[in-house]
């Protein structure tokens, strides 16, 4: 097999679903003896990149401004340098960053400075526009989820069918093993930190703080459930950005005039997920504008905790699949309080997961790779 040089650009590596699936490629690149190179600003996940095996360059790849198109006489001069086979754009300024230094690169393969196979991923269902467009521009698209296709398809019509090709995210079944127990040290600390949970059926809420992942319906389903007596505690869990604090207040002064104070509590960011919802006997995703993945809902389900969300976007695929007990129609607030109530009278773990997994994401990922630098 070919070694592969293979550069991925995103904005910044600091945290995030896009960072994370670029270590995880970079990751596998290492792995299978490729080259594999990143193009970020930076941020405090380069030291793992770079521990991991890949090589990171530093370039101003992320402002939203005309003043980035600066970096692309730069970006052409690595691309010349490095002489890569795979170009593969992350996000929507680098991608027109790295499509404008690309696309003046002689084509021909017989030339000593040829261009490199472009791939780009569309993560996010951006807002459409000609700017948003440039995600459709690779000689593949990767879209994460089959309703990022039809988001594709219905919004870009210009990009051929043949050039999408669905590649799921993925959760590695090593880091989210089903039935994962978390250390007596953690447990200790949890019980400390959160006495108010002993004795209680956890239901957990996991998203950053902002209007749009169900916050609201999620403390009127436990008002609901508080007044059926059920012995229930809510946790929030997820930090608001300095701009979001206002709705972080809006949030608290809600639980207070409904006099949850005592039955939900906000508990802001966690980087031990893996543990939060080991300790949750259901977790939830009712984000009302539908999610391209759903990883959160994933990592839950594979550890083995029950999940209830609405059945849209890639929530509503991981559900249909992994657990389909757990899907419920957008906005039935009805059939979400019916279900809860059946889980937490009758709990129905989830069996172990097959599908949606890392190593396939990976594989997936590098064959496309192959496949064109092959061509």
């Amino acid at each position: 097999m070919k070694k592969l040089t293979v550069i991925q650009t995103l904005p910044a590596l600091d945290a995030g679903g896009v960072e994370r699936g670029t270590l995880e490629i970079a990751r596998a690149l290492v792995a299978a003896g490729h080259r594999s190179i990143v193009i970020s600003n930076g941020g405090r996940l380069v030291k793992q990149l770079e521990a991991e095996g890949s090589e990171h360059i530093t370039l101003p790849v992320h402002k939203k401004s005309l003043a980035s198109l600066w970096q692309v006489t730069p970006f052409r001069q690595l691309l010349t340098d490095i002489q890569p086979d795979i170009l593969h754009a992350r996000s929507r300024v680098p991608a027109w960053i790295a499509w404008l230094a690309w696309r003046k690169l002689p084509a021909n393969t017989l030339s000593q400075h040829h261009r490199p196979h472009f791939v780009t991923t569309v993560h996010g269902l951006y807002s459409v526009s000609p700017y948003s467009a440039i995600m459709t521009k690779g000689e593949r698209v990767i879209a994460v989820s089959n309703t990022v296709q039809e988001y594709i398809l219905k919004n870009y019509p210009q990009c051929p069918t043949e050039k999408i090709q669905v590649i799921y995210r993925g959760v590695s079944a090593a880091e989210f093993p089903h039935g994962y127990q978390p250390s007596h040290a953690w447990l200790n600390q949890w019980q400390k930190d959160y006495p108010q949970l002993a004795g209680k059926i956890v239901l957990t809420l996991a998203g950053r703080i902002t209007r749009l992942k169900g916050h609201e319906a999620f403390i009127s389903l436990i008002e609901e459930l508080i007044k059926s007596k059920q012995s229930i505690h809510g946790l929030i869990v997820g930090g608001a950005e300095a701009k979001k604090t206002a709705y972080l207040n809006e949030l608290k002064q809600l639980i207070h005039a409904k006099g949850l104070e005592q039955h939900i509590s906000l508990i802001g960011h966690r980087s031990d997920m893996r543990e939060v919802f080991s300790q949750s006997d259901i977790a939830y995703s009712l984000s009302s504008q539908a999610e391209t993945f759903g990883r959160t809902t994933l990592e839950a389900l594979s550890i083995g905790t029950p999940v209830i969300g609405w059945n849209h976007g890639g929530v509503g695929e991981i559900l249909t699949t992994c657990y389909p007990q757990g899907a419920v129609a957008l906005q039935n607030r009805v059939e979400l309080l019916d279900k809860s109530m059946q889980l937490i009278k009758l709990p129905n773990p989830p069996k172990p997961i097959t599908a949606f997994r890392l190593e396939d994401m990976c594989e997936s990922t590098l064959a496309v790779y192959e496949k064109l630098s092959a061509q």
